[in-house]
């Protein structure tokens, strides 16, 4: 049932906004539920709307459940788009543009037109920051990487760099010193932002090397990462750091933009807030799942359990409503 022109004339029970594995997973649940979602799942032009969302630029899935020999990344979500389209989801490529949460039934408004839905789950998950580089979209996934927990065993005996100086950079340093030789955290500036006690682990973890004062400023490879360029920030001397893989771990942005001002974040980091125990948002019949509300965790396995969430609480949600 994948269509780029479905019907916009009914009031829906359910439109899920997002397709990664959270939005794709509340699809297959709420079809089951004989509620017939209409899911819209982004345009492939757009970084932050990026139709599957980041698994879209992953290259092996070896810590997805039911896959003892791993599966690509695109792969994984085209079969769990395939899926809930045999459920009767609906599916349309498009950019949701603004929502109007004022009133039910609730208006969603995409480049192509709009929606009406008796309930909304938003699943538009979170993109890595990354350092700006034209490499980096020729790279990610062969030796480039966002996720230490991810791909981190891949890189056994690698000499690999993690480019951040936070929590999380130090987090994913000490992390990949279980499989690489040696770990080299590069910081742009001549101190952490970590906490002490992150601090000290890497600081005390005889496999991490610290470069302070030190931005890359390229990626040497054409098919696999072989190396960066670097520049020291304060001397201004250039050199290239012999490493086969690299995590960028400057933080992460949730897509919530279009919900500012209209649903509950966190006004720091733009994550949405949901009621505890439950994808409930502030707004009742609007639910969020996914990594658009979840800073912690951020992986494909703990998004689709969130997305099974969102759509038992909006088939309950719905019942009751209708009761």
């Amino acid at each position: 049932m994948s269509d780029t022109t479905a019907s916009n004339d009914a009031v829906r029970e359910v439109v899920i906004i997002g397709s990664g594995p959270a939005g794709l997973t509340a699809a297959i649940y709420t079809a089951r539920a004989n509620l017939e979602p209409l899911l819209i799942e982004g345009e492939p032009s757009s970084t932050s709307d990026q139709p599957g969302g980041q698994l879209m630029l992953t290259t092996d899935v070896e810590n997805f459940p039911g896959f003892p020999e791993g599966i690509m990344g695109p792969e994984l979500m085209a079969d769990m788009r395939k899926q809930a389209e045999r459920f009767g989801a609906s599916i349309v490529t498009d950019k949701v543009t603004d929502v109007d949460f004022s009133e039910r039934p609730f208006t969603i408004t995409t480049r192509e037109g709009s929606y009406k839905a008796q309930s909304v789950i938003v699943s538009t998950g979170a993109q890595s920051l990354m350092l700006g580089l034209e490499a980096e979209k020729r790279l990610m996934g062969y030796g480039l990487s966002t996720c230490a927990t991810c791909d981190g065993f891949f890189f056994r005996g690698h000499n690999i760099g993690v480019v951040g100086g936070g929590d999380s950079a130090v987090e994913e340093a000490n992390f990949l010193t279980k499989f690489a030789d040696k770990v080299t955290l590069i910081v742009r500036r001549d101190e952490l932002r970590a906490s002490k006690i992150m601090q000290d682990r890497a600081m005390n973890n005889p496999k991490i090397d610290i470069l302070w004062n030190t931005s890359v400023t390229d990626l040497i490879g054409d098919d696999k990462l072989a190396g960066a360029h670097i520049v020291d920030n304060v001397t201004g001397a250039t050199g290239i750091l012999d490493i086969t893989g690299l995590f960028i771990a400057i933080g992460h942005k949730p897509n919530t933009d279009l919900f500012r001002g209209v649903l509950d974040m966190d006004e720091a980091t733009g994550y949405l807030i949901t009621k505890p125990d439950s994808t409930y948002t502030n707004i009742p019949g609007v639910f969020a799942c996914g990594d658009v509300k979840d800073s912690v965790y951020r992986q494909a396995i703990t998004a689709a359990g969130s997305g099974c969430m969102a759509a038992i609480d909006a088939e309950r949600w719905l019942e009751d409503q209708h009761d």
